[in-house]
């Protein structure tokens, strides 16, 4: 019996120990994604060229101490160095196509979620009084706070405060909604209308948890530190050949420069690459005009 118990307790110290271990390591990995989601654009461009940069460089100075072994090393680095380039433009690539595919998935839930209140608010001139009048009040009011998402960072207060008034807005819309069709359970705008009102609603979680879709940590730090030991280590071969640095710091320049656009498109709100509003906008604009059809008598 007693063995049975402290098996039972070390099971629970070990399962102890990698909850612990597992939410430490979710820990940094949050800690590293705010770290490079928090950045300015010129901080991380800066940042991105000095560490590509530096590791260049480290390898041109050890490169250039290895130069009197240059028929012992070179031909070893250079099949070492030309192994590593492939590794980095794979995983360049990899980001890179993460990144593209994010930045259009939230540039298409903007689009979707402007043509969802578009059509909401078009039904809801079809409703009877006095849902009609109070139900297109609150849909411009809610197409101003889906506005906002495209310009405040996402995980921020800012961000949850456009969020939660998104959602009270929703609230007030479905009750009248509830109304309409309660007040004419046979026809069949309002239940056109409550099919709209559903999809807008369901829009807005899409935009939102794409706009917190990001690349994963653990692929950015790969690309990373995958291009600063490759970089490293062509410094290196050029550096026991004899070449000039010239060509070096250019491959480093590029490189931080992809890594930048990479970085870039996984910030949809505050990078240089950001997800445009122009289909809100121009809805905000149609919402101005007088409504297209009058109320239904």
């Amino acid at each position: 019996m007693s063995s049975w118990v402290g098996w039972w307790i070390d099971l629970r110290a070990e399962r102890g120990i990698s909850v612990r271990l597992s939410a430490t390591a979710d820990a940094l990995n949050w800690e590293a994604a705010l770290f490079f989601f928090a950045l300015s654009s010129v901080v991380l461009a800066v940042v991105l060229l000095v560490v590509m940069a530096g590791a260049a460089g480290s390898g041109l100075l050890v490169g250039r101490s290895l130069r009197e072994s240059r028929e012992k090393v070179s031909e070893s680095f250079g099949v070492l160095q030309a192994t590593l380039l492939g590794f980095m433009a794979l995983i360049l690539a990899f980001g890179l196509s993460l990144a593209v595919g994010r930045y259009d998935n939230r540039r298409q839930a903007v689009v979707e979620d402007a043509n969802a209140i578009g059509t909401t608010y078009l039904r809801a001139q079809t409703l009877p009084e006095p849902m009609r009048s109070r139900s297109l009040t609150l849909i411009m009011r809610y197409a101003d706070v889906e506005l906002q998402l495209s310009h405040v960072v996402p995980g921020t207060a800012a961000a949850n405060r456009a969020i939660a008034a998104g959602s009270a807005l929703q609230r007030p819309l479905w009750s009248l909604a509830a109304l309409a069709v309660q007040k004419q359970p046979v026809a069949t705008a309002p239940r056109l209308y409550e099919d709209s009102l559903n999809a807008m609603i369901d829009e807005q979680t899409v935009r939102v948890a794409g706009l917190s879709n990001r690349v994963p940590t653990e692929v950015l730090l790969l690309e990373i530190i995958g291009a600063a030991v490759a970089l490293g280590l062509l410094g290196l071969h050029v550096g026991v050949l004899g070449r000039g640095m010239v060509a070096v710091m250019l491959a480093a320049a590029m490189v931080a420069l992809l890594l930048y656009v990479i970085f870039d498109l996984d910030r949809p709100t505050r990078g240089l690459i950001q997800v445009p509003d122009t289909p809100i906008v121009q809805l905000q604009a149609s919402m101005k005009l007088p409504p297209a059809a009058g109320s239904p008598s």
